[in-house]
């Protein structure tokens, strides 16, 4: 079944291999603290989430290794490309993200940046990294899945007809 599409909310970088190499286990949707040339810069679309990750430190939370490239028309202003960011979200949130990215294997990764009625924000996921033969079983399950539905596509068609 195909995702909606919401017309408020604006993609800038999504982080495919987080899906392929974590187990996802909770989603959440936090607002990010950013400087005037960030934001700039991502209006543009420029954006890595690729190495990104979010550390809970003193009851905060923090997104280290997100790439912003610097803003092109930016001045002495500017900001540092790979700088840590405060994330924006709930204290209870991010005590439960806490206890729970403690747990061995567990970590907390990016999953997608957009902007949400004006806003950056940003998807974060709790994960736990999976083994090499998890990832062959998923892409195993995924192409069973994609025979499925073709072969009743194919089946519904000759009914048809």
């Amino acid at each position: 079944m195909a995702k909606q599409k919401d017309p408020d909310r604006k993609l800038i970088a999504q982080n495919k291999r987080a899906r392929h190499d974590y187990l996802i286990l909770d989603t959440y949707e936090c607002g990010l603290v950013l400087t005037g040339t960030e934001v700039k810069s991502l209006r543009q679309g420029r954006a890595s989430l690729a190495d990104g990750f979010v550390q809970i430190d003193g009851g905060e939370a923090w997104l280290h290794n997100v790439h912003i490239p610097e803003y092109a028309q930016g001045t002495w202003t500017n900001h540092s490309a790979r700088r840590r960011r405060k994330l924006l979200m709930h204290r209870a949130e991010i005590d439960k993200l806490g206890a729970k990215s403690q747990e061995a294997a567990h970590t907390i990764v990016p999953l997608a940046l957009y902007f949400y009625k004006g806003r950056a924000k940003i998807e974060i996921a709790l994960a736990k990294g999976k083994k090499e033969y998890d990832k062959r079983q998923t892409l195993r399950e995924k192409q069973d899945r994609r025979e499925t539905d073709k072969a009743v596509s194919a089946a519904r068609r000759r009914q048809r007809a």
